[in-house]
């Protein structure tokens, strides 16, 4: 029998995906699942994307040029531009999802064996990303007693070595919902200045930032030009997850002209995406404020009855739709699963997202779980309700 390549052996399952069939068993079995496991918000896509799908004149749906329409790079630019981001279409490359974006930018910018520092936990993708790149991950760890804040830079510098040659953040991040302050983001800007690093910024979750101030865009520290590669997604901003359309961002033009060639070998992205994508640039900025605001009364929701679970500890999330949670258990791969296949409460049961795959160092999350608040506020409430009670009948709890 042919053997599996070592980068196929390698490649990470994903913490969030990969207990999907103890919810399918669950299903079966007659149990509701309160899904919290997953970024899918239950947010109405905006009208006028669906009906620019809807409605469409097209004959054909046709391969659209490499790095995107013309008119979405054109309306990307003018998006940038009223958050304070100052660029053109042609320093904006279409992608099919955030996710392309970023390993276009791995096999652009690093060689199999180089380093990228990356605080964790993280977006547990990124380690897949970065095995299909042959790019190695050098963990910074925050933690939840700290709110998940940036590591002192100090610590960050200390792991960069000859073979460093770039920082990547998520900000509002996932799966903390931490928002890098200015401060924060000007120590990371001093040390790729000094260490002449990329900086990779995945910054999707953009509009949804709870606090006064909005979060800044890498794209605008002084002096970075040549320096940062911004990620972007229509996934989160306009609930159109399954539409696989987002963006590379960069003024660097050699990096731009790399990720191109890139995208030239996949032929093009989604033409359906973008289409229901420029469309949604049109969304009114009240459906920003809305959707914000549910997400902070499901916030609230969620924290406040967490809280209330004895031994358990949760960071409060200044941004996206995310919380992590630490719980007095003993593995939290084994509790997500054991809730989905061994416990119900009134007969349903809710499927989390175990910390463990969040982080690259091993052991690192091991009592904790990632929540997403994407559901109505009383399936929040009855979802805190069936973790406090499988917490008190779990045969690991510590």
């Amino acid at each position: 029998m042919p053997s599996i390549s070592t980068k196929g052996q390698s490649m990470p399952d994903s913490p969030i995906r990969k207990l999907a069939p103890f919810a399918i068993a669950a299903k079966a079995a007659g149990r509701k699942v309160l899904h919290l496991n997953i970024g899918q918000p239950d947010i109405q896509t905006p009208n006028v994307a669906l009906d620019a799908v809807r409605q469409m004149d097209r004959t054909v749906i046709e391969y659209s040029p490499s790095d995107g329409f013309a008119t979405y790079r054109e309306g990307l630019a003018g998006y940038y531009g009223s958050v304070g981001v100052d660029v053109s279409p042609e320093q904006i490359l279409v992608t099919t999802g955030g996710s392309e974006a970023l390993i276009f930018a791995f096999q652009a910018c690093l060689e199999p064996g180089d380093e990228v520092i990356i605080p964790e936990p993280f977006y547990a993708n990124y380690l897949g990303f970065a095995e299909s790149a042959g790019v190695k991950v050098v963990p910074v760890t925050s933690f939840i007693e700290d709110g998940f804040a940036l590591p002192p830079v100090a610590e960050i510098a200390a792991k960069v070595t000859d073979k460093t040659k770039a920082i990547l953040i998520c900000n509002p991040g996932n799966p903390t919902g931490y928002v890098y302050t200015d401060t924060e983001l000007h120590a990371i800007r001093s040390l790729v200045l000094e260490n002449d690093l990329y900086l990779f910024a995945d910054e999707v979750y953009r509009e949804f930032c709870y606090g006064d101030i909005p979060p800044r865009s890498v794209l605008s520290l002084e002096g970075m030009d040549d320096h940062v590669v911004l990620m972007d997604s229509v996934s989160k901003r306009y609930s159109m997850c399954g539409a696989r359309v987002g963006a590379l961002v960069t003024r660097n033009d050699a990096v731009r002209q790399a990720c191109m060639r890139f995208a030239m070998a996949r032929l093009s992205p989604p033409t359906l995406g973008q289409i229901a994508g420029e469309a949604a640039l049109k969304t009114p900025r009240s459906y920003f404020e809305e959707v914000k605001a549910a997400y902070v009364g499901r916030r609230d929701v969620l924290i406040e009855g967490l809280q209330a679970i004895p031994g358990v500890t949760v960071s409060n999330p200044g941004g996206a739709f995310y919380a992590m949670a630490k719980l007095p258990i003993d593995s939290s791969d084994a509790f997500c699963q054991w809730v989905l296949s061994d416990f119900h409460l009134n007969g349903e049961t809710v499927m989390l997202a175990p910390a463990t795959g969040f982080y690259a160092t091993p052991g690192a999350g091991l009592d904790e779980v990632r929540i997403a608040y994407v559901l109505e506020e009383n399936t929040i409430r009855r979802a805190v309700a069936v973790i406090a009670a499988a917490l008190q009948a779990y045969p690991g709890r510590s």
